[in-house]
């Protein structure tokens, strides 16, 4: 059973008052949770991909999952520091979590990076509100999690220069799901 995303702490850093340091456990849990759900999703997407790119595509994502991997520890420990207990098991994330399982399976090299499109375009705005929620409470917490923004951002857009046309849009704008997403990159 998954344990409820408890953001009481006991003690904090210095200079952080207790509910505050909360409310900003509660902010990281829902950031760790999206970061191992990417990480888990990009891996799946590696071993699913298929077609004339998938080698391109395939080695592209290794070292995005490394990345974000990177981010999932320093998302924990940054929680465990403000004296939270960052929980990190899939039944956990599955309870906790506000967006949808991916949904694309084996499929060819624009599909999964119409769907990752959105993917990340979901994380990076999450993102982008923690930062804003934790700017006053906690500049150390924001300052994390601006430059995790920053890489996510450059990872995105690696996905999103094989959606690109050469006009400089996106095959699959205005794509309100990831199987619409995949859909409109096929076009």
């Amino acid at each position: 059973m998954a344990r409820k995303n408890d953001t009481a702490v006991n003690y904090t850093v210095p200079g952080l008052k207790p509910d505050a340091a909360a409310e900003v456990v509660s902010t990281l849990q829902d950031r760790l949770n999206a970061l191992n759900d990417l990480a888990l999703t990009l891996k799946h997407v590696h071993w699913n991909v298929v077609g004339p790119t998938f080698i391109a595509v395939h080695t592209m994502l290794d070292p995005q999952v490394d990345g974000v991997r990177e981010m999932v520890d320093a998302t924990a420990e940054r929680i465990a520091t403000l004296g939270g207990s960052p929980i990190g098991t899939p039944g956990a994330l599955v309870a906790q979590r506000t967006w949808d399982d991916y949904s694309i399976g084996r499929a060819g090299a624009e599909a999964h990076l119409a769907a990752l499109d959105l993917v990340y375009t979901g994380v990076i705005q999450d993102h982008r509100n923690a930062i804003e929620k934790t700017e006053e409470l906690d500049p150390v917490t924001e300052d994390l999690l601006v430059a995790q923004a920053g890489v996510l951002e450059q990872y995105h857009w690696f996905i999103r220069a094989h959606l690109e046309t050469p006009e400089g849009t996106l095959k699959t704008a205005g794509a309100p799901t990831e199987k619409a997403a995949a859909r409109k990159a096929k076009r």
